[in-house]
């Protein structure tokens, strides 16, 4: 018992720590403590036995509108698998798979313009993802290195700034806004959702590329995930106002390089819609962890299927 609450307080003091480096840049945390015993700790006993039923490197694929906390909860998660259960975890995004700003720009003259723009499916390299999880889930691990993208300058960092993956890994947190993300039928596909696809893409190509890519290539990827967990914000709407908090973190993060105005977030979003929009009506049945988000960024509900 003495020793359990031991393995307990340093969750707990570790958590809370990088909650307090958190809030220096955004808004600030409630109910810590309830949030960690209600939702993180349960889930994290989840992943760990399913863990120890397999024996195998579990994928985890953490999914969520811009804004959501996905990034913030995977390293809570990490924090607990490693300090309560003394896992090898590593965590990091779809984000980071963003193809060059090069071949984006190839994109946006042989498809469309509007791959241009970093973020649907298609803009990553989900040739290099797919490999990346097949090793990791290999019974002897081949070393790897992970892609970094730097947002502020729309374009991958250089190789020597790669994330270097050296031992076997337990547990993989693999988080994205579309992580796990299902095609649509055309009929649904052809009828604008917003400006940017009734003016930007009257044609329906850039539509019709990226619903391809889920339906392909993506499919095939998200196969590989073992657990999905899905935050499910309130609204669309929603993603707009927490997506411009991230954007002042990146501001932060950045030390006040280049970043998004509201005018251009507001614009940026619309990219994201169509998916987004399908993943809070399908993901919340389809995933194997739902947790609710109410209207202030809070934890509200979980749920497993």
């Amino acid at each position: 018992m003495q020793k359990a609450n031991m393995s307990f307080l340093k969750i707990k003091d570790q958590y809370l720590n990088f909650i307090k480096q958190q809030e220096v840049m955004g808004e600030p945390f409630q109910d810590k403590i309830g949030q960690l015993n209600n939702f993180y700790i349960p889930i994290s006993d989840f992943i760990y036995k399913k863990h120890k039923k397999n024996k195998k490197t579990l994928i985890i694929g953490l999914a969520g509108g811009q804004g959501s906390g996905k990034s913030t909860i995977a390293k809570i998660l990490k924090i607990i698998l490693k300090k309560k259960y003394k896992l090898n975890v590593i965590n990091f995004s779809i984000d980071d798979y963003y193809k060059t700003l090069k071949d984006r720009k190839l994109m946006s003259k042989k498809i469309n313009k509007l791959f241009l723009i970093r973020g649907v499916p298609g803009t990553h390299d989900i040739d290099l993802i797919k490999n990346h999880l097949n090793i990791l889930k290999k019974k002897f691990l081949t070393k790897i290195k992970i892609p970094k993208f730097d947002k502020s300058k729309d374009d991958r960092v250089s190789k020597n700034k790669w994330i270097k993956i050296n031992k076997k890994q337990d547990i993989v947190i693999f988080e994205g806004w579309c992580v796990g993300a299902t095609s649509q039928n055309d009929k649904i596909l052809k009828k604008p959702i917003n400006n940017l696809e009734k003016f930007e893409d009257d044609k329906f190509t850039w539509r019709k590329k990226v619903n391809n890519e889920l339906k392909t290539r993506y499919k095939k990827t998200f196969n590989l995930i073992d657990i999905f967990i899905f935050l499910q914000v309130p609204s669309f709407k929603h993603v707009y106002k927490w997506r411009l908090l991230q954007e002042k973190k990146l501001k932060i993060k950045s030390k006040g390089k280049k970043i998004m105005n509201n005018s251009q977030i507001k614009n940026f979003i619309m990219y994201y819609e169509r998916i987004t929009k399908n993943m809070i009506k399908i993901f919340s049945r389809k995933a194997n962890i739902v947790i609710k988000l109410d209207k202030k960024h809070r934890l509200n509900q979980l749920k497993f299927n």
